[in-house]
């Protein structure tokens, strides 16, 4: 797995390429800036990148437009962001330019070790993983005319796992159900949601994307 990293915060960028090459990956380049973080994509043609949402110059969305434009330049770039906050909004955004191969966490879950690699290697191998405080507080917070208020409250723990990138096996072992219990939520989550018949994979992050719009 062939990695570059794009972090203005040099502790953090630096910390983060000590871990991942400690865990036998190889980080082939770091950047601080969307600039670098570019020529390095273009330089390198990485498998995964690590991108922060904020970055110079106005510290806003530098690092979510770079990540759209990195995935333009190498399709099937795996795309890991990292936020200091939720942020729904340049989430959507990034989710929005293609479902597969993207991670949303938040800085905090660097710390835990396991966590952000599972999350890492998640991305890379084609999935989706979107931080459970993200979910939590998008599912928590009230919104006009939601469709997401139909759903039970086992429903809403059914998608706020497949939200982090869980399949149905593991999401019946965290709830303690069976495998034919969650694919019955599954399907009453699709139905309630109004996502018609297609592609369950597609079908699952549009249920993602349907609360991540709507926050």
């Amino acid at each position: 797995m062939r990695i570059v990293i794009a972090e203005d915060d040099a502790l953090l960028r630096e910390g983060l390429a000590l871990l991942l090459r400690a865990e036998g990956l190889d980080v082939v380049a770091t950047a601080p800036d969307a600039a670098g973080f570019l020529e390095a994509v273009d330089t390198h043609k990485p498998d995964v990148a690590i991108v922060d949402v904020r970055m110079p110059p106005t510290h806003t969305d530098e690092g979510i437009v770079a990540a759209v434009e990195a995935r333009r330049r190498l399709p099937g770039l795996a795309v890991l962001v990292l936020s200091a906050y939720v942020e729904q909004a340049f989430a959507t955004d990034l989710l929005s330019h293609g479902s597969s191969r993207l991670g949303y966490l938040l800085k905090e879950r660097v710390g835990r070790v396991g966590e952000f690699l599972t999350a890492l290697h998640r991305v890379a191998d084609g999935g989706t993983a979107i931080d459970p405080e993200v979910v939590a507080q998008l599912l928590t917070r009230s919104r006009p005319d939601n469709r997401l208020e139909r759903l039970s409250p086992r429903e809403r723990d059914v998608l706020a796992l497949m939200a982090e990138g869980l399949g149905n096996g593991a999401i019946a072992e965290r709830l303690f159900v069976t495998d034919g219990a969650v694919h019955k939520h599954i399907r009453s989550i699709f139905a309630k949601l109004d996502l018609a018949p297609t592609d369950g994979t597609d079908r699952r992050v549009a249920a993602v994307l349907q609360y991540l719009e709507s926050a």
